[in-house]
């Protein structure tokens, strides 16, 4: 896909925000030496605003980054597939398969977590063994249900503004391949 210098602006701008939520605000989970944050919902409103073609690029390097930054390498290649892979079912789900419904991004948002959810706990049974898997499993589960909801609250806060609604133009087919 061949993206203008305004999409790749765009997209640095939302990688960074994944990042800074990602990095900034993080409470440490010492079983996996990873931690919980808010970079979630700057996913999910990534994926809102920039739809899922330049959004999954964003999440998957922001959150990548993120762990960089932490001293965490051992999870960089995981979050950026993880990330990405949340990101592209959220998005091709509300803009391919749930445009006719006023929240179909939220059910994406869910399915979206979901993966996720399952994603890490696979690769922690890996890394780690399935007790250390399972014994973080409502860490993870919290941390993305706490992430859908902030997210729902910024959208409908948001939409009820002019600039809002053209920026997230929730309810219709936003399929944003320009």
């Amino acid at each position: 896909m061949k993206y203008s210098t305004a999409d790749l602006t765009k997209m640095a701008m939302m990688a960074a925000l994944v990042c800074l939520l990602t990095f900034t605000v993080k409470i440490p989970v010492p079983a996996t030496g990873g931690y919980t944050h808010l970079g979630d919902c700057m996913i999910f409103i990534g994926v809102l605003i920039l739809g899922w073609r330049k959004a999954v690029p964003a999440a998957a390097l922001g959150a990548a980054l993120a762990d960089l930054f932490s001293g965490a390498a051992l999870w960089i290649v995981p979050t950026f597939i993880i990330k990405g892979v949340m990101a592209l079912i959220m998005g091709v789900l509300s803009e391919r398969y749930l445009t006719s419904y006023r929240l179909g991004w939220l059910l994406g948002a869910v399915v979206g977590g979901c993966i996720q959810i399952i994603g890490y706990t696979v690769v922690k049974m890996i890394f780690f063994n399935l007790p250390v898997a399972l014994a973080t499993i409502p860490n993870i589960v919290m941390q993305t249900t706490a992430a859908i909801m902030i997210t729902v609250v910024i959208v409908m806060a948001l939409t009820k503004t002019a600039a809002g609604k053209q920026l997230f133009n929730l309810g219709v087919n936003n399929d944003k391949t320009e």
